[in-house]
């Protein structure tokens, strides 16, 4: 009855499309339109509902993306006519970003969120909101710590794993394994003496479950995994991080840990290492950048150069996929926010298409009858797509104000630092300056911002998700942040549905068909 109906629709609809377009004299603007409107109703009522356990799950965490940096980079990289890989997956929502304590939330919290299922403190990592930030004789009773989608994939049986553009111990993966009162905690020099019990997260990482038992691990961060790196022009070190001196060796350590268990590894440097990887070892750490890896423009992509995200997506899904459990992959485009933070619209543009092409990658390389993909974001950015620029200027042009006759750009920030605030008295009079004077498509231009801050701050606004494969129609309103944790967790058969979660899967599906068929009956 359900087939029916829709092929009924379909011959209605194309009745009535091919009889108006032949009987009314139109343009080609409207002749496009029509058949562009027929084409995606046709692809909607097409669409399948993928009911059953989801062998495989990788969540995507565009970190900084909010609704205008998506559509500004969809612009950017695309055309207005165009689509980002997820934005034609079947299932959308929206989610609140709110986190325990404030209204305009960190990253951290955020991937608590998300990861596991619990809102948390600005600033905290992987534990619940009796811990305030810097607090680490909360942050050490073991009833404030969360399990995440990675406990909960381990206890399973699945492999597990997670690719960053940022370090490994940055505010989002943290989520995955750690348990911190500060975000800034990534090694021992950021923590106070009076605070010297909590373990740092890079520790965390490599000494504690579920952090040591992650088969894949990809992304920055060997100036606090080891002690006293050294900076260069091609892997400077990040000032804006924790920079180690006690003598450590983590990544040393991981090779230990994995000889003891007998657990074949690879420690890859570099993009040769990583195309040449050995998909046969059993966990693999890639760490190639002193602090986060460099933006997609400017990386070397020669033999010694840093990995694109679409490349480390690729070869994690290929080590991971090995295990007849499946896995849980997590993926984040964590340069996103960074580009923003520092006002520079252009870079955050060029990595939200880095992180397109790995979410390509990803569709290309699995079966969405058994892998449920995710793509979402912790949290948007202040940055606004105004005025009015014609569709042939682009995003990164400007226009002119009717009121004081200066053009401004049509990306702006409601809060910026230095660079970014351009205002200035001139003959008593505040002025902005004329970014007409300027390259505004340069990939070091800041764009003009309202505010005065230290850097460009987050946004409070509501973020997309878009889901496809099992389950992925859970995903289908408005959700609490949390809310992900959960749909992972039902449609994969782990964590709080693990037990009797098969049966519990397949009443769902036979009363979703029940309550369908009952549905057409009565209509």
């Amino acid at each position: 009855m359900i087939c029916f109906q829709n092929v009924a629709l379909y011959l209605f609809t194309t009745f009535f499309i091919s009889n108006t377009v032949t009987s009314i004299s139109i343009n080609e603007d409207q002749s496009y339109w029509r058949t562009n409107g027929h084409d995606s109703l046709m692809e909607a009522l097409n669409t399948k509902t993928v009911v059953g356990v989801a062998k495989n799950v990788i969540l995507f965490i565009a970190d900084g993306m909010g609704m205008t940096t998506m559509t500004s980079s969809r612009i950017y990289g695309k055309t207005e006519k165009g689509f980002l890989a997820w934005e034609k997956l079947d299932n959308i929502g929206v989610l609140k970003v709110y986190s325990a304590n404030k209204l305009v939330p960190d990253s951290c919290s955020t991937a608590t969120a998300l990861f596991c299922g619990v809102k948390a403190n600005h600033k905290t990592s992987g534990v619940d909101a009796s811990v305030d930030v810097d607090d680490c004789e909360a942050s050490l009773k073991p009833e404030s710590n969360l399990k995440s989608i990675i406990d909960w994939g381990q206890e399973a049986g699945k492999s597990t794993g997670f690719v960053t553009t940022t370090r490994v111990t940055h505010a989002t993966p943290s989520a995955l394994y750690a348990h911190t009162p500060n975000r800034n905690w990534e090694c021992e020099s950021r923590i106070p003496a009076s605070s010297a019990k909590c373990k740092d997260i890079a520790r965390q990482l490599v000494e504690d479950s579920p952090g040591k038992n992650i088969q894949v691990i990809m992304g920055g961060g060997r100036q606090c995994l080891q002690s006293s790196v050294q900076d260069t022009i091609a892997d400077p070190i990040d000032t804006w991080s924790c920079y180690s001196k006690d003598g450590r060796d983590l990544i040393g350590k991981w090779i230990d840990h994995k000889q003891s268990q007998n657990y074949s590894y690879q420690v890859l440097n570099n993009n040769e290492e990583l195309n040449n990887l050995d998909l046969s070892k059993e966990y693999t750490l890639g760490i190639f950048a002193n602090g986060h890896l460099k933006y997609d423009y400017e990386r070397d992509k020669g033999p010694r150069g840093m990995p694109s995200l679409s490349n480390m997506t690729e070869k994690a899904i290929q080590l991971l996929r090995k295990n007849q459990n499946g896995f849980i992959l997590m993926v984040e485009g964590g340069m996103i926010d960074q580009a923003h933070h520092r006002g520079h619209a252009r870079k955050a543009l060029g990595e939200v298409i880095g992180l397109s092409d790995a979410v390509e990658k990803a569709l290309e390389l699995t079966d969405p009858m058994e892998t449920l993909i995710i793509l979402t974001s912790d949290h948007s950015h202040s940055m606004l797509l105004t005025g009015y620029p014609n569709r042939t200027q682009g995003v990164l042009s400007f226009t002119k104000s009717e009121m004081d006759d200066l053009p401004f750009t049509s990306l702006v920030y409601g809060t910026g630092g230095p660079n970014n605030y351009q205002f200035m008295v001139d003959n008593g009079t505040i002025t902005r300056e004329n970014p007409s004077k300027n390259n505004t498509a340069d990939w070091e231009y800041s764009q003009q911002a309202l505010v005065y801050t230290d850097e460009v701050t987050h946004s409070g606004a509501d973020v997309l998700v878009f889901a496809r494969g099992p389950m992925a129609h859970l995903i289908n309103s408005v959700h609490e942040q949390t809310y992900i944790a959960y749909v992972i967790a039902y449609a994969s058969k782990i964590g709080p549905y693990a037990q009797n979660a098969a049966a519990e899967i397949n009443l769902y599906s036979n009363m979703y068909m029940l309550t369908a068929l009952l549905y057409m009956l009565l209509n």
